[in-house]
């Protein structure tokens, strides 16, 4: 069952992604054990995303957002690919503060307000990648997407995410939508999409109502009609892999390889995304052909 959907207003001037990730979000949170608000934290910016993977028009093209907002919970990653699968991680995972006034989880305490969202954009038909940053909002998520849209892109833009985490730190639910007005929207038309975003519920209580992204869809482009553009099963996915980890150990030149084998010959890489190990011996590694790039490294 498809958990992501895009669609399209009947006027082709609305585009609308909204996603489920409440699997997403738990894969994550078994991953890097996270405590309620950083499973927040990090779900979010998980879910926006992967709503802003699936809006590329290459599935080859791929998107980096990093939270750096000097909070206690430190630096939050989240990687897309073009079909919107994810992968994410966060420098301090157990950090928990006191809940807000309003009994919501005080994301943006543990994200903090004082840094940058930046977006990284590699697009395959481009040499080098394209990078976006602008000033946090509120370390919420939603907000700081939705003003990288506003002032990077000049895409006007709606962004709604949630995490609902349970007592025992279970996800019960998570998910979002973006919402974007494509050029000629006329001022009839955002005052009825504003009036329909105000009408709604948030994202968690619709989808503890049972409610899907088709669902969201709806109520969201109300006097639209909406179509859906295509769905698809989008999931926690990391890509690392004995190869691409070997890969970059070679990177580092043969002089550096040298130095970590004399310190110790058993080398092993834990990836930070899904915490895989991967084993190496230096001594067998420096032997092999493929490390002529490092042994040309070190010669220049």
């Amino acid at each position: 069952m498809a958990n992501l959907i895009r669609g399209l207003s009947k006027n082709g001037g609305v585009v609308f992604c909204g996603v489920d990730s409440t699997d997403i979000v738990r894969r994550a949170e078994q991953l890097h054990t996270t405590s309620a608000t950083c499973s927040a934290a990090l779900g979010r910016l998980l879910t926006g995303a992967s709503l802003m993977g699936a809006m590329l028009k290459d599935d080859r093209d791929q998107i980096t957002l990093r939270v750096s907002g000097g909070g206690p919970a430190g630096v939050v990653i989240a990687c897309t690919d073009g079909t919107g699968n994810v992968k994410g991680c966060i420098d301090n995972p157990l950090v928990e503060l006191p809940t807000k006034a309003n009994g919501h989880l005080d994301v943006g305490g543990a994200v903090g307000t004082d840094g940058v969202l930046t977006v990284i954009r590699d697009n395959k038909l481009q040499k080098e990648p394209t990078i976006g940053q602008v000033p946090l909002v509120s370390g919420e998520i939603a907000e700081d997407i939705t003003s990288y849209y506003a002032v990077s892109e000049q895409i006007p833009t709606v962004c709604a995410l949630g995490v609902l985490v349970d007592k025992d730190l279970t996800i019960l639910c998570a998910g979002g939508y973006l919402l974007q007005l494509l050029p000629g929207a006329t001022d009839e038309e955002i005052t009825r999409l504003e009036q329909n975003i105000a009408a709604m519920p948030s994202v968690t209580e619709m989808l503890r109502a049972g409610k899907t992204p088709k669902d969201m869809m709806k109520l969201a482009m109300a006097g639209f009609d909406p179509e859906v553009l295509d769905q698809r099963q989008v999931e926690y996915r990391c890509d690392c892999s004995t190869q691409r980890t070997r890969e970059m150990l070679l990177s580092l030149g043969r002089k550096e390889l040298e130095k970590m084998r004399d310190e110790d010959p058993h080398c092993e890489v834990v990836c930070h995304f899904c915490h895989t190990k991967y084993e190496f011996d230096l001594n067998q590694l420096l032997t092999e052909p493929d490390a002529d790039a490092a042994r040309q490294d070190s010669a220049e």
